[in-house]
């Protein structure tokens, strides 16, 4: 009964270093794009999925989907899982 516990205990300590270096990455990322006038902020985390969002020059740009897969190919290499970035669209219209 000891090992339950500490396994709970464990759970949302690794889910937060989980959510850090995600947002490391990204903040990695984001000097490069807010040169070029756009950003990326993360919204949220559902498992394997990543939600970011676009804004700025990155949210119309044309070659925002090779700006997602970089990041996304970044974000597997650190975590070392496979991850799927997911824009999201819309100015503060999620609900936490």
């Amino acid at each position: 009964m000891l090992v339950e516990p500490e396994q709970l205990k464990q759970a949302p300590i690794i889910e937060s270093d989980r959510e850090q270096l995600i947002r490391a990455v990204i903040e990695e990322i984001r000097p490069n794009l807010q040169r070029d006038g756009g950003d990326c902020q993360l919204v949220g985390t559902e498992g394997s999925k990543i939600m970011v969002k676009l804004t700025g020059a990155c949210a119309f740009c044309k070659l925002s989907s090779v700006t997602l897969e970089s990041i996304q190919a970044r974000l597997v290499e650190r975590l070392g899982e496979f991850v799927r970035l997911i824009p999201v669209a819309g100015v503060g219209n999620t609900r936490h």
